[in-house]
């Protein structure tokens, strides 16, 4: 089985076709994608901060001069919600907004969030074994990051709900060549998510707290260089990012558990540190990281000229043998794991201290005294999506 991201059995296991991938070479063309494939660590990490590539091209060339096709007009509110974002601005933009953000998004803040984040897991967990099991994603997997990130954007509770579906049809349109339905979701979605922002904005000037939007303003006052559409990018990417990632590392972690029942058996809350780490490794919940040539590369000598599109194989190097001993081996004691799940370069996650802390609190909650060790029900299914790759459902019970 060769590198097919619409393929089911493909999404369920793509680490096959990562290890013939890294045996054809450094960089791989792939007809199907339009792209050219990555797959070794060490590539990937240089690519990762090497500035000839850009997550977006705008900020020096017009569509037309990338020999690229401007995206339908009808297809705007999403590309102005995501264009105006941290993970799809390039310097000096990036720069400007990181630092306004992260004066706002500080680890006093994620310090802040901790005790939240312990009692929302404990409640979570406590509601699943009150069931005698159930679905570990939408009982606990879910619901935690996107409470926490309602929490820290100051959403009352009463708006929660709307979040997450906001937050599930935007990030369709980064799978692969999505469709028009996919499109127009995502497009109704970033625009009731920014009206939606743009009253809490209001809102917090009129009475600020101790949430993010507030620090945001406070931010944007300061300096008067964080615009509104900055700000609401902001908060979209964080509820995006941070549930996305956090969700199926949960479920895929915990999938990764029930298939290696020796690790599951010496996994306790002494070890969460190492451990989430490993299960990010082990099956990455981003696969693909796209990035655009803006000038002509050279990769293990094949030339990627300007204009083409490179992938970024997370997935593949982060199993790649050249860095990780015994790579295909689940090892929870794993101390020398640089993986690449959090990104590298400028676009490192911003959110990864609280991703670590909200999966830490996950784990440990199902660890803790008092609660019995999960069983596996029926093995799940995947999502179809190969970009963000997550599963469908986990049946578990006590």
């Amino acid at each position: 089985m060769g590198f097919d991201p619409w393929d089911a059995a493909f999404v369920a296991d793509p680490y096959p076709a990562y290890r013939e991938l890294r045996e054809q070479g450094r960089a791989v063309w792939c007809e199907a994608t339009g792209q050219w494939l990555v797959p070794h660590y060490a590539d990937v990490s240089a690519l990762l901060r090497d500035r000839r590539l850009g997550r977006t091209y705008l900020h020096r060339f017009s569509h037309e001069e990338f020999g690229r096709t401007a995206p339908p007009p009808e297809h705007e509110p999403f590309h102005v919600l995501n264009d105006n974002g941290l993970l799809d601005l390039e310097d000096p933009a990036h720069g400007r907004v990181r630092r306004l953000v992260s004066k706002a998004f500080t680890p006093r803040t994620v310090e802040r969030l901790a005790p939240a984040v312990e009692r929302l897991a404990r409640e979570l967990v406590g509601r699943l074994l009150a069931d005698g099991g159930g679905d570990l994603l939408a009982v606990v997997a879910e619901p935690l990051p996107v409470a926490v990130i309602a929490e820290l954007l100051g959403v009352p509770e009463e708006d929660r709900g709307l979040l997450r579906p906001w937050s599930a049809d935007i990030c369709g349109m980064f799978e692969l060549r999505p469709g028009e339905e996919t499109a127009r979701r995502a497009v109704q979605a970033s625009t009731e998510f920014s009206a939606y922002l743009r009253e809490l904005i209001a809102r917090r000037r009129r009475q600020p707290g101790e949430d993010l939007v507030s620090g945001l303003i406070a931010a944007h006052d300061e300096e008067g260089r964080l615009s509104e559409q900055e700000m609401i990018s902001t908060c979209v990417l964080l509820l995006n990012a941070g549930h996305e990632a956090t969700v199926n590392t949960t479920v895929n972690g915990w999938w990764a558990l029930f298939r290696n029942p020796g690790q599951l058996a010496v996994l306790d809350r002494e070890k969460l540190s190492t451990a989430v780490d490993e299960l990010m490794r082990y099956d990455t919940p981003l696969q693909m990281f796209e990035r655009w040539v803006l000038d002509d590369i050279e990769i293990g000598g094949t030339v990627i000229p300007r204009g083409a599109e490179v992938a970024l194989l997370f997935g593949s190097a982060n199993r790649d043998p050249a860095r990780f001993p015994d790579p295909d081996a689940l090892d929870l004691s794993r101390t020398d794991n640089p993986h690449l799940s959090f990104g590298a370069g400028i676009h490192y996650c911003l959110g990864a201290p609280l991703a670590r802390r909200e999966l830490a609190a996950s784990f440990g909650a199902l660890l803790a005294d008092g609660v019995p060790p999960l069983k596996l029900v029926r093995e799940p299914q995947w999502q179809p999506g190969y970009v963000i790759r997550g599963l469908r459902e986990l049946i578990v019970e006590f």
